[in-house]
């Protein structure tokens, strides 16, 4: 955590404003931290698949499994006490225009502090580059990746994590059921926002919703 603090601290004033600007404090929304957490996001995700890429067998972690743990080591849970660790909420009161109850609000809502720290990642990238920024995320993000591969969640939370952080929604629907009732499989279609991004079969529509979520977070990755 401290790599990443150091490098934030760093930054020229205006750009480590920008990371911590909420777009409702502006009046053109590209003053805020939005356009940072964009790139933030890809910074990270890149960050934490490179590390983890030497570390785990190919012979027993396929490109699903890698998605699911980094999903869940990315994901807005992840971000927040990340966020939190680097006193984010106490910073982003500082800036405030005013202590109303909707900027108070703000450091306790997850998907704030989430995009925040993609901003601060994307900040730093542009200031210091890939390879520093980098080690800096995968230093502050350490417990939440070990937390992932000692104790991974299931592909519907991941998926449904990862969604969150872009205000999306997913819906399970049974495509086809085939078989006799007592060999019955499903094949089910995960949705988002309506649209389908990925399909699994299985023996119980349990099953067939995890593997439509695996396939919808593969999906994702490309």
């Amino acid at each position: 955590m401290e790599l990443l603090r150091e490098l934030f601290d760093g930054l020229p004033e205006p750009l480590r404003r920008q990371a911590l600007t909420h777009a409702s404090w502006v009046e053109h929304r590209s003053d805020s931290y939005e356009r940072l957490a964009f790139l933030g996001d890809s910074v990270l995700g890149l960050a934490v698949t490179t590390h983890l890429w030497p570390r785990l067998a190919a012979s027993d972690y396929g490109a699903g499994r890698l998605t699911k743990i980094r999903a869940q080591a990315v994901s807005g849970r992840s971000c927040r006490v990340v966020a939190e660790r680097l006193e984010i909420p106490d910073r982003l009161a500082a800036l405030a225009p005013d202590a109303s109850p909707a900027n108070e609000a703000l450091g306790r809502t997850e998907r704030v502090l989430a995009s925040i720290i993609e901003a601060v990642i994307g900040a730093c990238y542009l200031e210091h580059g890939y390879d520093i920024t980098a080690a800096a995320v995968v230093d502050a993000f350490g417990p939440e990746i070990e937390r992932a591969l000692d104790d991974p969640e299931d592909y519907k939370s991941a998926l449904q994590e990862r969604l969150a952080r872009r205000g999306a929604t997913v819906s399970y629907a049974v495509r086809q059921e085939n078989g006799p009732p007592h060999e019955r499989t499903f094949e089910v279609a995960a949705l988002i926002n309506g649209v389908e991004l990925g399909r699994g079969s299985g023996r119980s529509k349990k099953d067939a919703e995890q593997a439509a979520a695996s396939a919808a977070l593969e999906s994702m990755s490309d």
